[in-house]
């Protein structure tokens, strides 16, 4: 059981890498800027789940990327097999990973609340 999981930890961490590699290919320029944070595959590596950074887009600018990185799956897909002398990849399905922009709204939040608690204290004294 052990065994497949270093497998599966392993293609993910390729992945990672090779993903942006292709990406990197593209003529759209817009593909070429975004940012994988995150390779998830299933048990039987048939999917394989491919997080992005969307902090720096917008809602259009996020429709965009996705319908296009699904017309180039193939060509990803095809890049990641010759790269590492693999018979089949995963399919991928992209998603943005709005975590680091949840993070960092949360940071302000704090940010700001200790800042009010400074001030309550500073009127205090």
């Amino acid at each position: 059981m052990i065994d497949k999981s270093i497998k599966i930890q392993r293609t993910q961490s390729v992945l990672r890498e090779l993903i942006p590699e292709a990406l990197s290919t593209l003529e759209d320029e817009m593909l070429r800027g975004v940012c994988v944070i995150d390779v998830e595959c299933s048990r039987g590596k048939y999917d394989a789940i491919v997080y992005l950074d969307g902090s720096v887009y917008d809602e259009a600018e996020k429709r965009y990327i996705l319908s296009h990185l699904d017309r180039v799956q193939r060509h990803i897909q095809t890049h990641c097999m010759q790269a590492e002398g693999w018979f089949r990849c995963p399919n991928f399905r992209f998603r943005f990973d709005d975590s680091l922009e949840r993070q960092n709204k949360m940071d302000a939040l704090f940010a700001k609340v200790e800042e009010e608690l400074k001030k309550g204290k500073n009127n205090d004294a």
